[in-house]
């Protein structure tokens, strides 16, 4: 299968890695230090489920120098798509299809405005893995796995194909939930209220866990999420909370959200496309959200100044 990876951090290489391991034509769209570093010594991954290498990756700057292929992996931020996602018009064919796999909600919406609905599934990974270096992954926690389905919730022959070529890699698995947007709830229900709480007390999963205060401001942000998930109409468990915790007990205790990272570092995160979501949408459905609420007005400040929007 022919594969365009869009973005080659800690999710596009490490899961792109698996995928050309695995034998599929993979060509990473990176630039900068990246694409100099692919083309310097290749893509070096550090994997709990093994160490691997791809020694001579294709790579290219520009979609213009690959063309249509089967499968893209869209893997930049989340603040990036807007902007990256009409420069992939030359990847797309009759047949293509686009797998976001970013965190929150808005990414298979902004694709689809740009590259046609008809390509664009509903995607997400589940992965704890950073970016050491130029084309250098670290993966520390999490079997790491792509689900993706359509977006109205049938059953194609397009994502049962994807199913099964994807699952000749080792090392990840491949989902297809029946519901892809609860399946994308869900995973904001983890990471978002992680990465939040994460960076306002400036902690790891392994404190937060471990203290019975910020166990329970992480616990009701998660139900906070949910209650929201479930006005809108989605069908969420109520009991997930509960079960997310239990999942946070199970990281390596210095495990640390990629939103958490990028805000502790004062670099421009993707604050808005999840705190900012989540209050966004509480707002608009007449949900209480006390604590994202104070955890957005918090944060907006060091965004803000990240991004150059605030001097002072």
């Amino acid at each position: 299968m022919r594969i365009a990876v869009v973005g080659v951090g800690a999710v596009g290489g490490y899961f792109g890695g698996r995928l050309a391991q695995a034998g599929h034509d993979v060509v990473f769209l990176a630039r900068g230090e990246t694409l100099d570093a692919l083309r310097a010594h290749g893509l070096r991954v550090k994997s709990i489920a093994g160490d691997f290498e791809i020694l001579q990756p294709r790579v290219a700057a520009d979609a213009n120098e690959v063309g249509a292929v089967d499968v893209i992996l869209v893997a930049v931020k989340a603040p990036q798509v807007r902007q990256v996602a009409p420069s992939l018009t030359p990847l797309v064919g009759p047949e293509t299809a686009v797998i976001p796999l970013q965190n929150g909600l808005e990414a298979p919406g902004l694709l689809a405005g740009a590259l046609g609905s008809e390509h664009v599934l509903g995607g997400l990974c589940k992965i704890f893995a950073s970016k050491t270096g130029p084309a250098i992954i670290e993966h520390m926690g999490l079997q790491p796995a792509i689900e993706f389905g359509e977006r109205n919730g049938s059953k194609t022959q397009r994502v049962e194909r994807i199913r099964e070529a994807f699952q000749s890699a080792i090392g990840m698995s491949t989902v297809t939930p029946s519901d892809i947007e609860a399946a994308l709830w869900q995973k904001l229900l983890y990471v978002e209220p992680l990465g939040a709480v994460g960076a306002v007390v400036r902690e790891p999963a392994g404190v937060l866990r471990a203290v019975p205060e910020t166990r329970r401001l992480l616990q009701s942000a998660m139900e906070e999420v949910v209650a929201i998930a479930l006005k809108r109409g989605v069908a969420l468990d109520p009991k997930l909370p509960e079960q997310a915790i239990q999942r946070v007990d199970e990281l390596p205790a210095g495990a640390t959200a990629s939103m958490h990272r990028d805000i502790v570092a004062g670099k421009p995160s993707e604050f808005e496309f999840q705190v900012g979501t989540v209050v966004r949408y509480g707002r608009e459905s007449d949900v209480p959200i006390p604590v994202h609420s104070t955890i957005y007005a918090a944060l907006l400040p060091s965004e803000r100044r990240a991004r150059g929007e605030l001097s002072a």
